[in-house]
């Protein structure tokens, strides 16, 4: 039985024999479609170019966030500064309003002081240094600096000695705590972005700030300040900046995605459009190539050429070039803009990333044999469940279901075997894509870390590098997937390319004869037609010389292989004479268009041909103005209409592959069909070798009409149907070795007579 169409393991992984040259012709063949598919690939660089951008806007975007997620450093600054600025010494002793003298110190002796105080003031009265004594005063009591201070007054502000004590010990912590009645005297009103803080408000955040044990505090003191403290240095979004980069962010997405869609949707369209272009010519090239194509090139192939390969072609179009083009581009723009962004962040990700890859690879190419081993255990497989039910009633007959059991067994185990150890290596890509990726994440995180501690880059560009590391894996795979594809479409796009430049049939624009087929008297001669099929040593026809009268019954025999269906095939110019000639009613065949002597004969060949459609649309094929009635007609001639009328639609039954139609019920439509066609030559091809002999009887009764006032050429292996021509032509070798008509040949008792008699013999 034979295979239609590609084996499953035919052309896997074909590569074109000239890749360079099949791309060029298939860009070359694409025509006018090219300049969609430049607009298509700009676009998908366009696309590219906005994701590549978008990780530096977003790093933006992380800036602007986070700073609205602290305090608001330069407003804690600049108010720090000017709180620092008005606590200066000389208003600090102002307030302070102590005047020591030796004479006063050694008077505070007799009071009655602790002993700690006692000791302190006695290092006072050694000490000749202001700054010193001021320390040891710091270091008294409050008891103890009762004593030397006193209650003041300043711009009518009344100063304590608690105020004074409290103010002076705190500074010695440093922790400087600043009463109220302090504060307006040290501080003056702070304005901060159009904020008015006032002295009191800025003596509670120098006492606050002043307390904090970790900066984790800060926030929490901050809540508990005044309002215009809050206002100056709490966090603050801004919200219109965040708005404009956001907006900005979803115009580049949405343009990407726009314009990988309209790419996309340029690309199925031309991959859509460029694919039934080819299919069209395919299709005209068939009713162009000789006959000698189709000796030398199975059914399968040719199908698999206007299917598989083209289908491949425009698959390999709609997805791999766009995909390639944008995978490079992002590829490219991503290793600019890291480098750009950061030359250390650049060399961990990708560094880490081709790791990642080389550990893929490695793991891959030890699966690359699965894969192999999996084509051909499924090919071997097919090939014996082809084999198994193509002969299915030989199988039964000999009791083989067993062994073929045992066998599909053997084999369906080991393409399991290999379809799991190649699904599972497979499905670790997937993972590995993973791995890589967040490999990179971590070694983008660790190295932007220590970066990020050492003030060298901000968390931003941190994630900004997160975005690229993805943007940088991705592409490496759909490249190589592409490169891959790319290897496949040269190789199917080379096939069809060969298929298209076949060799044609000789143009036949310069004949300008025509046999109208009504005027046509029915005439043939032959005159020394010699051919030889191409690749053959030696001659199928030799000399070939004979002539049907109008209206004969001419019948050609012979044993296999003696040229007797070559010689109808040459008769109807599917192939061209090496010499001699063929001559209709005077006229040379080679005076005559192809198209205008196949309109002159009816064909009925062995195997018959029915196409899914209504009996009637069978009978009616290719024949205009042509009523019901005249099909009824003919059928009741040729004995059809009595099976036609027992179908449930009668002559609009539709015949599909899964009717039982009989051999002999396909004969007798094909025999209908051509009587209908009413033309003045008749060609019955072994036409009743494929039913039993009471079918063979109505077929051949039916062939008798259509062959009535028809100049007629019978082969046939059956010598008893045709013992009624005219004139019985045996053949052998390529030539004429006997003619006559049935009883002259049988009194020759030769090659005929003994050919006759051997199959009556009992």
């Amino acid at each position: 039985m034979a295979r239609v169409g590609r084996g499953p393991n035919e052309n896997v992984g074909e590569k074109a024999k000239d890749f360079k040259s099949a791309v060029k012709r298939l860009f070359h063949e694409l025509g006018n479609f090219r300049k969609f598919i430049y607009v298509a690939l700009f676009l998908a660089i366009l696309s590219s170019i906005l994701s590549i951008c978008t990780p530096n806007i977003l790093s933006n975007l992380t800036d602007v966030i986070s700073e609205g997620l602290v305090v608001n450093k330069d407003n804690m600054e600049t108010l720090t500064k000017k709180i620092k600025n008005n606590i200066s010494n000389e208003k600090v002793s102002s307030i302070m309003d102590i005047k020591l003298s030796h004479n006063s110190m050694s008077e505070l002796l007799k009071a009655p002081l602790s002993d700690e105080d006692r000791n302190i003031v006695n290092k006072m009265l050694s000490s000749t240094s202001e700054d010193e004594i001021m320390k040891l005063i710091c270091e008294l009591s409050y008891p103890g600096f009762s004593l030397i201070a006193s209650e003041s007054k300043i711009d009518d502000i009344v100063i304590s000695v608690e105020d004074k004590y409290t103010l002076l010990s705190s500074m010695s912590d440093n922790k400087v705590i600043i009463s109220d009645s302090v504060a307006y005297v040290l501080f003056e009103d702070v304005v901060i972005d159009g904020v008015t803080i006032t002295p009191k408000e800025q003596a509670i955040f120098i006492n606050k700030m002043s307390t904090l044990e970790d900066t984790s505090e800060m926030y929490s003191a901050i809540d508990s300040m005044p309002n215009n403290i809050r206002k100056v240095v709490s966090p603050k979004m801004d919200m219109d900046k965040i708005k404009n980069i956001a907006l900005l962010l979803i115009i580049l997405y949405v343009l990407s995605a726009i314009f990988n869609y309209i790419q996309s949707i340029l690309m199925t369209n031309v991959s859509n459009k460029f694919a039934k272009k080819l299919r069209t010519f395919i299709s005209k090239k068939i009713n162009k190539l000789p006959l000698k194509y189709f000796d030398n090139t199975s059914t399968g192939d040719i199908l698999s050429r206007v299917t598989n390969d083209v289908d491949t072609i425009a698959q390999s179009m709609n997805n791999s070039l766009a995909t390639l083009v944008s995978a490079t581009t992002l590829f490219v723009g991503t290793t600019i803009m890291m480098f750009v962004t950061n030359y250390i962040l650049a060399l961990t990700a990708i560094i880490s990333s081709l790791f990642g890859f080389w550990f893929m690879s490695k793991i891959l190419s030890k699966s690359q044999k699965y894969f192999v081993a999996k084509q051909e255990e499924l090919s071997n497989l097919n090939g014996h469940i082809e084999e198994i039910y193509s002969g299915l009633n030989v199988v039964k007959a000999y009791n083989g279901k067993r062994d073929a059991d045992i066998k599909f067994d053997v084999l369906n185990d080991k393409l399991d075997d290999a379809n799991r150890k190649s699904q599972f290596l497979s499905g670790l890509m997937h993972p590995m894509m993973n791995f890589i990726g967040n490999f990179g994440y971590v070694a983008v995180c660790i190295v932007g870390a220590l970066l990020t501690m050492n003030n060298y880059i901000s968390f931003s560009v941190i994630v900004a590098f997160i975005v690229y590391v993805r943007l940088f894996v991705s592409p490496l795979s759909q490249i190589a997937q592409s490169m891959t594809n790319l290897q496949t479409t040269a190789a199917a796009s080379e096939r069809v390319f060969e298929f298209l430049d076949e060799e044609e049939l000789s143009s036949e624009e310069a004949i300008k004869k025509y046999l109208d087929k009504s005027k046509v008297k029915g005439k043939i001669e032959f005159d020394n037609v010699t051919f030889k099929y191409d690749g053959n040593d030696n001659q199928t026809i030799k000399n070939f010389s004979a002539v049907a009268k109008p209206g004969e019954k001419i019948a050609i025999v012979g044993p296999t292989g003696a040229g007797k269906t070559t010689m109808v095939n040459l008769l109807m110019k599917f192939y061209e004479i090496d010499s001699g000639d063929i001559r209709i009613d005077g006229i040379s065949t080679k005076n005559l268009t192809r198209e205008n002597i196949h309109d002159l004969f009816i064909m009925v060949l062995q195997d018959t041909w029915v196409f899914e459609g209504t009996i009637k649309e069978n009978i009616k094929y290719n024949q205009e103005n042509v009523s019901d009635e005249e099909v009824t007609k003919i059928c009741k001639i040729v004995g059809l209409d009595h099976f036609i009328k027992t179908l449930p639609n009668g002559y609009d039954s539709l015949i599909t592959g899964s009717d039982s139609i009989s051999a002999g019920q396909k004969q007798l439509l094909t025999i209908a069909r051509g009587m209908l066609k009413e033309s003045p030559f008749l060609i019955l091809d072994e036409a009743t070798s494929n039913v039993d002999t009471r079918t063979e009887e109505l077929v051949q009764k039916a062939m008798d009409k259509l062959a009535e006032n028809k100049t007629s050429f019978i082969i046939a292996h059956r010598l008893s149907t045709i013992k009624n021509a005219d004139l019985i032509l045996v053949m052998k070798d390529g030539n004429i070795i006997e003619q006559g008509n049935h009883k002259e040949l049988m009194k020759l008792n030769k090659f005929y007579a003994n050919l006759y008699n051997s199959q009556f013999k009992l």
